[in-house]
């Protein structure tokens, strides 16, 4: 009883820790409940996806993550671009700096 106890705490706590990063709650929970400590250290040690660059589909105009190869929207397959568009967070940086440097009245 206490071992599964135990095995819910890594599965929260990866589930958790996924969720926080952008990707599945359900996938990490069950990776860390399966895997307690292996799981739990690849939930902390997986990429943040607001970090990852992106591009944007040439049939519908949608933008995805860099590394898909199929857009999510329109089914189209994608080739490797030669030019990405910023992430989340730095277009997130870019507003805030932009907001900071304005003068206010």
């Amino acid at each position: 009883m206490a071992f599964l106890v135990i095995l819910l705490c890594f599965g929260l706590a990866g589930g958790i820790v996924g969720r926080v990063k952008g990707s599945s709650f359900f996938i990490w929970f069950l990776v860390s409940f399966c895997l307690p400590f292996f799981g739990l250290a690849a939930a902390l040690l997986y990429r943040f996806e607001s970090n990852e660059l992106r591009r944007q589909c040439p049939g519908c105009g949608k933008v995805v993550k860099i590394y898909d190869a199929l857009c999510t929207s329109c089914g189209t397959e994608l080739e490797f671009p030669d030019t990405a568009i910023a992430s989340e967070n730095q277009v997130a940086i870019a507003r805030e700096r932009r907001a900071a440097a304005t003068p206010r009245a």
